[in-house]
């Protein structure tokens, strides 16, 4: 997503719509597991588990139209874990990078599209475990110390969450609304 800049240089913030993919179980109850341990370790906010599809402007009725098109194209989408990262962006902390694959690039395609935006957001999907500014060797320390026991997870929900970008504080996450939600369909039915 590109930020606005002020003419000194300065980032805006702006309310966005970040829209979710919502893993099943039993990898949902995993990572919420992981997320609870690691915010109450490191004094941080809690949080749903989501992979983040696409970020958008602002607009409910938008955020409703590609939900009930993703629902209705879309199935339940796999994705394989390929590790665990971390940085010192406050919303990438910690967090399990994924690899791209067919299937959630047709739903990020179709999320830009319905969805109505010039939004600039480049899917690079990952599930974050932890948002909280942490020194290096700390985040490295426990980068290396979770294994994520799962060789695919399943994702058969998506959301779209109000939200203030950039996200840089507890208080920011605290302040998440669920503006729309649905499910993926299993075609194995």
């Amino acid at each position: 997503m590109e930020l606005n800049r002020t003419r000194n240089g300065l980032v805006t913030r702006q309310t966005v719509i970040a829209y979710w993919l919502i893993p099943s179980e039993p990898a949902h109850n995993f990572f919420q597991r992981t997320i609870n341990d690691l915010a109450d370790r490191y004094d941080a906010p809690v949080f749903e588990p989501h992979v983040t599809i696409h970020v958008g402007a602002y607009r409910a009725d938008a955020a409703n139209n590609a939900l009930g098109d993703a629902a209705r194209e879309c199935k339940l989408i796999g994705l394989t874990p390929l590790g665990i990262d971390q940085s010192d962006e406050f919303i990438k902390t910690l967090f399990v990078q994924f690899a791209m694959s067919a299937e959630l690039r047709k739903i990020n395609d179709m999320i830009r599209e319905a969805a109505n935006g010039s939004s600039q957001y480049e899917l690079k999907p990952h599930l974050s475990l932890l948002y909280k500014n942490l020194a290096a060797p700390t985040r490295r320390e426990l980068a290396a110390s979770i294994n994520v026991p799962l060789s695919e997870v399943t994702f058969d929900a998506i959301k779209a969450v109000r939200c203030v970008s950039p996200t840089e504080s507890g208080a920011d996450v605290g302040a998440w609304h669920v503006v729309a939600a649905a499910s993926l369909s299993d075609d194995r039915v």
